[in-house]
């Protein structure tokens, strides 16, 4: 009988601590995200979930601690680096190339996988660059041919939220890092930013979900990791979250009824 082989963290940062002066943001943080699971990370303001999402990205740097990507250590690696080892983020503000369109900001994102390729960015494209191919691919499926030759700037913010994610995903990465999608959005764009997050599994992608929207969260994930004050208190799959009772208690049911804070 063969064995059912196990399946290994893609993301496994263990004891993740980043200090500024005598003030520790994050303090000993343990996470594991598995292959093509949506792993969420909630908290109230000052929780310090964006501080470790910036450590786990190479934003800012860890004061201690270890964080690997596929059983490689990347702690000490800059941001760029951990790009070329799989990894993609979005930011809570989006992060564009406004005077561009939404085609050229798609291929420098594509060719940024490649570090020879990436100086070479502003180049006209070739109708056979992988890059550009890419571009068209991620136009398609994050529907915005239509917009393809449009500069940034005209987007809306729902369609600009959008391609950001459409970028991220031009890097081909394995694991993905979303930092409030849905942030500024009206109802009609979160149900679509939703839809798109949920069909990113499809790919097999990974992601890490930092977001205060409880129908997102609570929709989604496979897993949720809680944090009070940088630390973690309590993880689990949603049902498992919504009657913790440390965490009713942190949060007066604000996070697990639908709140916002």
């Amino acid at each position: 009988m063969t064995a059912t082989p196990v399946l290994e963290p893609l993301l496994l940062a263990r004891g993740v601590t980043k200090r500024y002066g005598a003030f520790t943001a994050v303090d000993g943080v343990d996470l594991a995200v598995m292959p093509g699971s949506i792993h969420s990370v909630i908290g109230p303001n000052g929780a310090g979930k964006t501080t470790l999402f910036h450590t786990l990205t190479g934003t800012v740097p860890i004061t201690l601690g270890s964080i690997r990507i596929q059983g490689e250590e990347v702690s000490r690696l800059a941001g760029h680096k951990r790009v070329q080892r799989g990894m993609a983020r979005s930011f809570q503000v989006t992060s564009l190339f406004q005077n561009l369109s939404v085609r050229e900001n798609l291929r420098v994102a594509a060719q940024g996988r490649v570090p020879r390729e990436a100086l070479f960015g502003w180049g006209r494209p070739r109708d056979d660059d992988a890059a550009q191919v890419t571009a068209d691919a991620m136009l398609s499926r994050f529907s915005l041919t239509a917009l393809a030759d449009r500069p940034v700037a005209q987007l809306s913010h729902g369609q600009q939220r959008r391609l950001e994610i459409g970028l991220a995903m031009a890097a081909q990465p394995k694991l993905i890092f979303l930092d409030e999608p849905t942030s500024g959005m009206g109802v009609d764009d979160i149900a679509d930013i939703k839809a798109l997050i949920a069909s990113l599994k499809q790919d097999n992608v990974a992601i890490l979900l930092v977001e205060h929207n409880m129908d997102i969260v609570m929709g989604l994930s496979d897993t949720i990791t809680v944090m009070q004050s940088g630390r973690v208190l309590a993880e689990g799959a949603p049902d498992a979250i919504r009657n913790d009772a440390h965490v009713r208690r942190a949060y007066l049911g604000n996070m697990i009824t639908g709140g916002r804070q």
